[in-house]
């Protein structure tokens, strides 16, 4: 077991999220292959989202997840299994999303199920990933009258 690598993963999906939520766009990047194949099953677009390179997932994350935009993902128990340069992993994860702008709250989870590729720069990058729902909610901020958002970093007004 390389469990050296295990944790190189590790560390790679964890900052796949956190660039992700902080709209790191460059170290976003970084974290996938150029010719990486992602699968979203979200269902709040309207239709599942299919992209077959780094820079369409890139293009669209930062498309639509900038402004004051908030995201929150939460991976854990990861099973992660490493064959030489190629690995495979399975995550579960929790998201949240809120759009000041839509007035909208989406809350949801599932599993990931990845595979990933160590680079000739010796980076482990992930060379595909897709999820598939537990479930996935979205609640209208005007259905709830007192839901009052403090902080937004996002946001200057909001920003402490």
């Amino acid at each position: 077991m390389d469990l050296a690598a295990i944790e190189e993963i590790k560390r790679l999906k964890h900052r796949y999220f956190r660039t992700l939520d902080l709209k790191q766009w460059e170290e976003f990047a970084d974290c996938l292959a150029e010719d990486v194949t992602a699968r979203y099953g979200t269902l709040a677009m309207g239709e599942p989202l299919h992209y077959d390179n780094r820079a369409d997932v890139v293009a669209f994350m930062e498309q639509n997840l900038s402004g004051g935009t908030i995201t929150v993902h939460i991976a854990n128990h990861p099973e992660v299994d490493v064959d030489g340069d190629t690995a495979t992993g399975s995550w579960a994860f929790e998201d949240t999303v809120i759009v000041p702008d839509f007035k909208v709250l989406i809350r949801g989870a599932g599993y990931y199920r990845d595979t990933y590729r160590r680079e000739a720069d010796g980076a482990w990058r992930i060379a595909s990933t897709q999820y598939e729902r537990l479930y996935e909610a979205m609640t209208s901020l005007d259905d709830t009258p007192s839901f009052k958002l403090l902080a937004n970093r996002w946001d200057p007004s909001l920003r402490h």
